[in-house]
């Protein structure tokens, strides 16, 4: 799916028509160009529509939830203060005497402790309580060759907040990168997997690799792509006129062109314009 046809649905996803999504930002004409893929706008242009649609570089709702309990109205009451990013009331509802008494085994064991981890990192912002959860989430996953979608998550979401204290990628983080992406493409496709190579990129980007980051997200686009898939594409491109902001900021002597070759050798056509803000 092409950069405009992915600005397009997550409008629609959004709710927003193109002049509420324009408004200040570009005209509505250059938006429909963008979005019928026949004008690439610029990185700053990029992140103003982005931001427009409501897009976050680290609020992520899952494509796919786990069940944490016997109870199916437990488990649809997580999905939906996940979907709908309300973490402190998450937090409170998997406290309750009744949800925890209703895990029976331990794949949901391993779902209501990373569920857990989320609440805290997102709600309360406890960082060290949400490492320690995504352990224990870890420590009742079933052992196989082929790690699961949830393991694969609890491994990179415990690197992305080690990072973010860290604000470096020790061996340690880059570990749990290596494990959480290990056989990857020989799991059995699910939409989740698409966040692994987002946050990947994400922990590089916070580490200043943009390099880095920006060739996992070239990895994580194809990847998505090639199972038909539009999930987390939005918040990629997102995070790549980040990276392609930061890259400007980082050598102002460095010439345009040069980078836009990068992005042209990570992705087979030139993603950003180099021209000046639209208006």
């Amino acid at each position: 799916m092409a950069m405009g046809s992915v600005l397009k649905q997550a409008r629609l996803d959004a709710g927003l028509t193109q002049a509420e999504t324009a408004e200040d930002i570009c005209s509505q004409a250059m938006l429909s160009a963008i979005e019928n893929d026949q004008y690439t706008p610029s990185a700053t242009l990029l992140i103003a529509l982005c931001q427009r649609l409501g897009l976050s570089l680290d609020a992520i709702a899952l494509a796919n939830n786990f069940a944490i309990g016997q109870e199916p109205q437990f488990n649809k009451k997580v999905a939906a203060l996940c979907n709908a990013h309300q973490y402190k009331e998450l937090l409170r509802f998997l406290n309750q005497d009744a949800v925890i008494d209703s895990i029976a085994d331990g794949a949901e064991t391993q779902a209501y402790y990373y569920y857990l981890a989320v609440a805290q990192f997102q709600g309360a912002q406890d960082w060290d309580d949400a490492q320690q959860n995504l352990q224990l989430s870890l420590a009742s996953a079933t052992r196989t060759k082929v790690p699961p979608v949830l393991t694969r998550l609890a491994k990179i979401s415990a690197a992305y907040i080690a990072v973010l204290k860290s604000q470096q990628v020790t061996p340690s983080i880059q570990a749990d990168i290596d494990a959480a992406l290990k056989g990857i493409d020989r799991a059995k496709y699910d939409e989740n997997l698409n966040i692994i190579f987002y946050l990947a990129a994400l922990i590089y980007y916070h580490d200043r690799q943009y390099t880095e980051s920006a060739k996992l997200l070239a990895r994580g686009i194809q990847f998505t792509t090639s199972h038909n898939s539009h999930y987390m594409l939005a918040n990629a491109y997102y995070l790549l006129a980040k990276i392609a902001t930061q890259l400007g900021e980082k050598d102002q002597a460095q010439d345009a062109q040069q980078r836009s070759a990068l992005f042209s050798e990570l992705f087979g056509e030139q993603v950003f314009n180099d021209g000046p803000d639209e208006e």
